[in-house]
C-alpha cells in the first residue's frame, strides 16, 4: 500500500504567496527597488529598539505568561480604552504577532464545514487562514472607481446567511486603503447580532488612518470597538508592527470577550507558549512612548500617498484611487490580464518590485500593489522605473 507523502489536501489546495513569488525574484539584487512588502523604509525607533536591548541585558530571557506579561496588557487595555469603548485586562491576549492573533482566533471559532465570509481584495494571508481548517470562505468584493473603494452592504448582508460563522473585515484595508464607515459598520453588527455571526476585525491600520480626530482624540479609524459591547461577538486582532514600525518584533494582541480570551490562551499555549518577554517589554515603551511615533509616521505617509497617487495618475493608462488608510496605492494597469507575469517583468528588465493584483485574490487582477512607507525621492525613483516599464509595454 502506498502512502502520501504530502500534507492533508486542505493545505494542499492554500494558495502560494505571490507577494513572495515576485520578491523571490529579485531579493538579493542590490539594483532593485522594492515596494512589494508591507514595511516602512525606517527601522524600529531608537528608544524602543533600546527597551528590548535593556530587558535582554536584565535577563528577561524566560517564559512569560501565555496571555502576555500583565504590565504589556494592562497597557494594551488602556490604550483601546483611550482609543474606543472602556476595555480591562481580562479582554486582551498578547500574541507572537498580528498574523498569530489571527490565526489563534479562526483556530477557537472555526471549523471544518463552516461557513466563513471575508470582504476582497485582500491581504491574501487572511484569505487563506480559514480553509486551512477546512473551512468554506465566500468572498464578497469591494468595487473600483477612480474615486474610491465601494462596499455593496446589501451584498455583503447577503452573503451574511444565519449559517455563517465568523466575518472577516479588514479596514483600513490591505490592499486598497478602502475604510469602512460607522453607519456600514452599525449595519453590519446589528445584522450579525441577529444571526449570531462573530466578526473578526483586522484593525492592523486602524492609526493609519487619514480621516480627521476630532481635536481631543488622535486620528482612528471607525471601529466596532466603538459601537460594540464586551458582551458581542466582535473580536479585534492588532499588531505592533504598522504603526509603530516594529514588523520584525513579531508582537501583536487581541480583544475579544472574556470568555473567549480565557480558551485563547490554551491555543496560544499550544501553538507559541507565549510572547518573548523582552518583546513585550518594547511593546510596552511603544505605546507609552510611541503617540508621537505613529503622528510622525501618519503625516509622512500621507505625504506620500498624496505624491504617489498623483503622479501614477499622470501616467497613460493608469487609474489610482486615493486611500483612506493603510499604506498601499493599489491602482489598476490598463490592458493589463496578467499582474504576476508583468510584476516580474518590472524585476526582471527594470528593477522594480510591485505586488501583483492576483496575490489579493481574483477580484485584484488587473491592479498592481505599491507600498508608499517611503520618502518621496525613493518612489519618484520608483515611478520612472515604472514609465519606462509601462513604455516598453506599449512598445512591444
Amino acid at each position: 500500500m502506498t502512502h502520501s507523502l504530502t500534507a492533508r489536501p486542505e493545505v494542499l489546495r492554500l494558495r502560494s504567496s505571490k507577494i513572495r513569488e515576485v520578491a523571490n525574484a529579485g531579493m538579493g539584487r542590490k539594483d532593485v527597488v522594492a515596494f512589494w512588502f508591507g514595511e516602512p523604509d525606517e527601522v524600529t525607533p531608537e528608544f524602543i529598539r533600546r527597551a528590548a536591548i535593556e530587558a535582554l541585558e536584565d535577563g528577561d530571557t524566560f517564559y512569560t505568561q501565555n496571555l502576555g506579561v500583565p504590565a504589556l496588557r494592562e497597557t494594551i487595555a488602556t490604550y483601546v480604552s483611550g482609543l474606543h469603548r472602556p476595555t480591562t485586562v481580562d479582554e486582551i491576549a498578547v500574541t507572537n504577532s498580528g498574523m498569530s492573533a489571527l490565526m489563534l482566533v479562526t483556530q477557537a471559532l472555526v471549523g471544518p464545514g463552516d461557513r466563513t465570509v471575508i470582504v476582497t481584495p485582500l491581504w491574501p494571508n487572511l484569505v487563506e487562514i480559514p480553509k486551512i481548517l477546512g473551512a468554506e470562505a465566500v468572498t464578497v468584493p469591494l468595487s473600483f472607481s477612480r474615486e474610491g473603494w465601494h462596499l455593496d452592504l446589501d451584498r455583503l448582508l447577503d452573503a451574511l446567511t444565519p449559517s455563517t460563522r465568523v466575518l472577516y473585515l479588514n479596514a483600513p484595508n490591505n490592499p486598497t486603503g478602502w475604510t469602512i464607515d460607522a453607519t456600514s459598520q452599525r449595519a453590519i453588527l446589528e445584522h450579525c447580532q441577529r444571526h449570531g455571526i462573530w466578526i473578526l476585525a483586522d484593525d492592523a491600520y486602524e492609526r493609519l488612518y487619514f480621516g480627521a480626530g476630532d481635536g481631543e482624540t488622535p486620528p482612528v479609524a471607525p471601529s466596532f470597538l466603538d459601537i460594540a459591547g464586551a458582551g458581542d461577538r466582535v473580536v479585534s486582532t492588532n499588531t505592533f508592527s504598522k504603526s509603530w514600525l516594529m514588523t520584525g518584533f513579531r508582537l501583536g494582541w487581541i480583544t475579544a470577550p472574556p470568555p473567549l480570551v480565557t480558551e485563547l490562551a490554551k491555543l496560544i499555549e499550544y501553538n507559541t507558549s507565549c510572547a518573548p518577554g523582552f518583546i513585550q517589554r518594547a511593546g510596552i515603551t511603544a505605546i507609552r512612548e510611541g503617540e508621537g511615533v505613529i503622528a510622525r509616521t501618519r503625516a509622512r505617509f500621507m505625504t506620500a500617498r498624496d505624491h504617489l497617487v498623483r503622479r501614477l495618475n499622470a501616467l497613460p493608462g493608469i487609474d489610482a484611487a486615493l486611500p483612506s488608510g493603510a499604506m498601499y496605492a493599489f491602482f489598476r494597469v490598463e490592458g493589463m490580464r496578467d499582474s504576476l507575469a508583468f510584476c516580474k517583468r518590472l524585476v526582471a528588465e527594470h528593477g522594480l518590485g510591485l505586488a501583483p493584483g492576483i496575490a489579493f485574490g481574483p477580484e485584484g487582477e488587473g491592479f498592481v500593489r505599491w507600498c508608499f512607507a517611503s520618502d518621496t525621492a525613493r518612489l519618484d525613483e520608483g515611478l520612472e522605473r515604472l514609465e519606462r516599464g509601462l513604455r516598453f509595454r506599449h512598445a512591444a
